[in-house]
Parts: structure tokens; C-alpha cells; sequence
């Protein structure tokens, strides 16, 4: 069992840098994490103006836990992105004009205005449209993933969620159900350190990658600032899923730098 002071150090293992990445590739990750930053940056000074209506929630220094795990996935699959993942919108080819514009709700956007500013998703993209509450995309790409198997299709779908979705029962029924049909599901836990305001050291005594261990299926800590090694772990994965071999757990251990929404002043 991971102690708290491993966990404060880092991670335990970390995947290496992928062969698979060419230096184009690289400076592609580069672009992505920068436009993240920026777009979001720029959202959060509309927020403050109010002119993004509701809450509205950033992925700052976490730009590479999106931005290296969607780098990895294919056309075909599925994607189910959470608020702190912007990334994973960009390189599947949602334009920052429609992100901005869904953000200040207008007909521009991705949902044509007529939903949340985080509760978007463009599914001839592969991006399935946020649900609240954490971690209930689980569910969503599990059942996905259940479909892929039963119509033969060499597809596996991807889904983020948060260190503290892990104590609700949705994410043990996604994991469990994922084990025991084998199905091509990936799952990437976002550790940024906090559920809410809460420290790990009060939301769970084991590490999540050995609960994936006791539901049969391999779990992996990775460097959650490094896009290279997200890349990597999830290219490994969808291998993994394709050929097979079912679920994979991927904890990317970052941490939050801002709060757990925006402040207006």
C-alpha cells in the first residue's frame, strides 16, 4: 500500500517517454497544452466580467493528463472528457471559437446555447457530452465499450475522472463490470490531490491503482505533468484494450493549482 509520503513524493512508476512520438508530435503536445492554457485563461477573464454564466472550472497545470492521453486515441474511439480536460476537446477538433462561445452560451457553440458551460460534447468528434455527477462518465464509457465488444468492432473508449470519484460506488460498478466482461474501456484517474477541499489522506487508505489489482485488471502510475509518459500509458492501454485484453486503470498524478471552481473577484 502506498504510504502518504510516497505519495507526496510522486509516483511510484512512471512510464517512460514513447518511442512512438516524432518530434513534430512533440511540438503538437506543446500546441495543445498551450492552447488549453490560454483558452481557459481567457474563459476565466470573461467568467470574472460575467459573461460565462453558471460556475466555471480550469484544468491549469493539469494541461497534460487530457492533452497526452487523447493524443493516443483513435477516430474511431470514444471519448467522455470532464471539465478539466479541455484538451482532449482540442485534438479531436473542436475549434476554440465554438469552446468560447458555448462557455458565454451563445447559438455559436457546441450545444447551440441550450446547455451549461461544461456540459458539452461533439459526438461526430467522438466526444460524448459531459454528465454530472462524478464519476458517472465511468458508467457511460463502460457501456460504450460494452457495445464495441458485442458488435465485433476493434474501438475502445476513454473516460477522466477525479481522485475523489473513487469513493462513490459508480466508479467500483464501472471497474467490476469492466473486469468481468473484459471490455475496451480505459480509465484515467486525474489525482490532482483534493476532491473538493478534501486531501487524499482522508478519502481512502489504498492507492486506486491497487483497487484496479483487486477488481483483475492492471492499473499504472504515471507522471500526470509529463505528456509524453500520458501518451505513452495510453497507447499501451488501447494495445492492451484492442487486442482483448480488457480495462486498464491509468492514475495521472498532477495537482490542482487553483481552486475547485472560479472565484468572481
Amino acid at each position: 500500500m502506498a504510504t502518504k509520503t510516497a505519495r507526496a513524493e510522486g509516483p511510484e512508476e512512471t512510464a517512460a517517454a514513447s518511442e512512438h512520438l516524432s518530434p513534430g508530435d512533440r511540438v503538437a503536445l506543446l500546441r495543445y497544452m498551450l492552447l488549453m492554457r490560454g483558452l481557459e485563461e481567457r474563459a476565466m477573464n470573461l467568467y470574472r466580467q460575467g459573461k460565462v454564466p453558471g460556475s466555471f472550472y480550469d484544468g491549469y497545470g493539469q494541461e497534460a493528463v487530457s492533452v497526452g492521453a487523447a493524443f493516443a486515441i483513435s477516430a474511431e474511439d470514444r471519448l467522455c472528457i470532464l471539465h478539466r480536460d479541455l484538451g482532449a476537446h482540442l485534438i479531436k477538433g473542436v475549434s476554440p471559437t465554438r469552446i468560447l462561445s458555448q462557455y458565454m452560451g451563445r447559438r455559436d457553440g457546441i450545444t447551440n446555447g441550450r446547455d451549461g458551460n461544461v456540459h458539452f460534447g461533439d459526438h461526430k468528434l467522438g466526444c460524448v457530452g459531459m454528465v454530472s455527477m462524478l464519476p458517472d462518465m465511468m458508467l457511460v464509457a463502460t457501456g460504450m465499450a460494452m457495445a464495441f465488444k458485442m458488435r465485433g468492432e476493434r474501438r475502445c473508449a476513454i473516460t477522466w475522472f477525479g481522485d475523489g470519484s473513487t469513493s462513490r460506488g459508480d466508479f467500483h460498478e464501472a471497474m467490476n463490470w469492466a473486469a468481468v466482461q473484459q471490455l475496451p474501456v480505459i480509465f484515467v484517474l486525474e489525482n490532482n490531490q483534493y476532491a473538493y477541499s478534501t486531501p487524499l489522506d482522508q478519502q481512502f487508505a489504498v492507492d486506486p491503482i491497487e483497487r484496479a489489482a483487486g477488481y483483475g485488471f492492471p492499473g499504472v502510475k504515471v507522471d500526470g505533468n509529463d505528456a509524453e509518459a500520458m501518451f505513452e500509458a495510453t497507447r499501451q492501454a488501447r494495445e492492451r484494450a484492442l487486442a482483448g485484453d480488457g480495462p486498464t486503470l491509468i492514475e495521472a498524478v498532477t495537482m490542482r493549482m487553483h481552486g475547485h471552481a472560479a472565484m468572481t473577484t
